[in-house]
């Protein structure tokens, strides 16, 4: 009764220190994050806007930044009317078909190869990376060698064969993008086998003991289960291989200078040339923002199809 009839005692509402641990932790953090965060700021953003700046601009990397020149859409209205930045993007549009839905077929089936009980698997996997992880110019090298129009080990073979006139290979407008994009392909085909490869161990044994039950053949599974559990895999391949075949340069540099007769040029190399060769830094800007939205395209629609055939 008594601890009934004693009235209520008022409670003090308790006052929040600004500084909580928990802000003293994430200014800390941020603390530590900022020489990250200033630095992308700089290189990238900064860099971003002012290659969009330069891309309306003439500018002569020799005379230092007080030569900027603003000139509106001259740069853009030369695009249009440069005959080599039409054959570059058609050779980038062609070097992309050779060098990703071929060689993503082809690592697709030596990944399902591979998986299986094969002897040596370990030896074959290896044998497959290495080339990824070697220098890209080291392995041009080799191939150059091999391509060579008359010493060459593979026309040797041609020739071998019976025929009498092989091609030239890296010397020759009509194959020069072909050697090239052959060298490619064969140096990025044990990375992604080994992305497939680990795809396939994330399929379960149950989905094909089930099927063969069912009596598939070992086609019917490869396209009615592989094939389908395999999709993101694939659609990871190919939109990371799609960007880096638009960003190609330097075994172009190394192997055929975009040549000959611009043959092998492509959008990146004729970048370098105009901002690194002619200091033409309002150009190649021009060019830079030209592949951008290119490769923007390009990705949006292949984002596009992924997400209807979902």
């Amino acid at each position: 009764m008594e601890a009934a009839n004693m009235p209520a005692i008022a409670e003090k509402p308790i006052k929040r220190k600004f500084w909580s641990p928990r802000k003293k932790e994430a200014i800390i953090g941020w603390l530590f994050l900022a020489p990250e965060v200033i630095g992308m700021l700089l290189m990238n953003v900064f860099a971003l806007g002012f290659s969009l700046y330069l891309s309306f601009s003439e500018w002569d990397l020799l005379s230092g930044i007080s030569g900027v020149k603003f000139i509106g859409l001259d740069n853009y209205i030369k695009l249009t009317e440069d005959p080599t930045i039409v054959k570059a993007l058609l050779n980038n549009l062609l070097y992309t078909v050779l060098t990703v839905p071929l060689p993503i077929a082809l690592a697709l089936v030596l990944a399902v190869l591979l998986h299986r009980n094969t002897f040596f698997k370990d030896y074959f996997k290896v044998a497959f990376f290495i080339p990824y992880i070697s220098s890209i110019i080291a392995v041009a090298a080799v191939w150059s060698a091999l391509f060579h129009p008359s010493l060459g080990p593979i026309n040797q073979l041609l020739m071998d064969l019976g025929i009498g006139t092989p091609p030239k290979w890296l010397v020759d407008p009509k194959t020069s993008l072909l050697a090239v994009a052959i060298i490619s392909s064969w140096a990025a085909l044990g990375y992604t086998i080994i992305i497939y490869m680990a795809g396939l161990t994330n399929i379960s044994d149950e989905l094909y003991e089930a099927a063969e039950i069912d009596g598939a053949t070992a086609l019917q599974k490869f396209f009615r289960i592989t094939i389908p559990m395999l999709r993101p895999t694939t659609f990871f391949l190919f939109v990371t291989m799609l960007i880096g075949s638009f960003k190609v340069f330097d075994i172009i540099a190394f192997l055929t200078q975009g040549g000959p007769n611009n043959s092998s040029t492509v959008l990146v190399f004729r970048i370098y040339e105009e901002g690194f060769k002619y200091y033409n830094m309002g150009y190649a800007s021009a060019i830079s923002w030209l592949l951008f939205a290119v490769i923007g395209i390009v990705t949006a629609l292949t984002w596009k199809l992924q997400k209807d055939d979902v």
